[in-house]
């Protein structure tokens, strides 16, 4: 399914149940702690490949008990290695970086859940959103990580038809599915998966082409410049080192751990009803 189409669904649902649902509006606060991973010219098709430890906040407010929307920020680290993922050892870079990012999403569950309840205590749910985040690849070179960016590993802004400088903010678009539990009257837990769709493909500092001709140079100097465009200073000017056609991605998958504010007059229309039946 593609991811309009998705959203279109999602749209839909949300409509739906927002105008019949039962009305139990309630917030929460939590965190939400696990690991993150990349996909894109370094790690074209392997999920989980070298994951990192990520973590953050988020802020949900339930309509009612199949509609939510959440705020939420966090921060982790993306990390790849064409000797690692076997991508293309020819070419053999490398690269980490730094994700913050901030996001708003909309949440609908499978089957009726509300922190609290004992009949609807657990529920697969799907989300979708918009966000924005932060990033800064650097490469391992010559012993150190080093900013890639400012080493125009790609020719940007030297002209001759190379790109413009990238920058590093960029749209993504969040969405996955996972699970919620209800552990007791006040906390509530979450296993989630979900994919980001960015708008950059420089994430890994990767996307175009060589623009050194090393391969007629075998000794050049192993600058850092050189080095991170070309490690193996192999490649003649103009190769391909990238594909700017597929923008990358990441991913964070992890547990959600949340506790419900409830307002005194929700509290007290709750203490009214009989527990047991909900």
């Amino acid at each position: 399914m593609k991811i309009k189409h998705l959203f279109t669904l999602l749209l839909c649902v949300l409509v739906i149940e927002i105008q019949t649902g039962k009305s139990q509006g309630y917030g929460e606060l939590g965190f939400a702690g696990g690991v993150m991973y990349y996909m894109g010219e370094l790690n074209p098709n392997k999920p989980f490949l070298m994951p990192k430890a990520a973590g953050g906040f988020l802020y949900r407010y339930n309509f009612n008990d199949r509609v939510a929307v959440r705020a939420q920020g966090f921060m982790g680290t993306v990390q790849a290695d064409d000797a690692v993922s076997k991508a293309n050892l020819e070419r053999n870079l490398n690269f980490k970086s730094q994700i913050i990012e901030g996001s708003v999403q909309a949440e609908v569950n499978f089957l009726r859940y509300f922190i609290g309840s004992i009949k609807h205590r657990i529920t697969p749910y799907m989300f979708g959103g918009v966000g924005f985040f932060t990033f800064n690849p650097k490469g391992y070179v010559n012993d150190n990580w080093v900013e890639l960016k400012p080493l125009h590993t790609e020719g940007q802004n030297t002209g001759n038809d190379r790109p413009d400088e990238y920058k590093l903010v960029s749209l993504c678009i969040p969405f996955g599915i996972g699970v919620k539990y209800s552990l007791n009257k006040y906390v509530g837990l979450g296993l989630e998966w979900g994919m980001r769709k960015t708008f950059t493909d420089y994430l890994d500092d990767v996307s175009r082409t060589y623009y050194m001709d090393l391969a007629s140079n075998p000794n050049a100097p192993n600058t850092n410049e050189i080095l991170a465009s070309d490690p193996n200073k192999s490649h003649m000017d103009g190769m391909k080192r990238g594909n700017s056609k597929d923008k990358d991605w990441y991913s964070f998958a992890g547990l959600t751990v949340t506790v419900k504010l409830s307002s005194l007059k929700n509290e007290k229309c709750l203490n009214q009803q009989n527990y047991s039946n909900y």
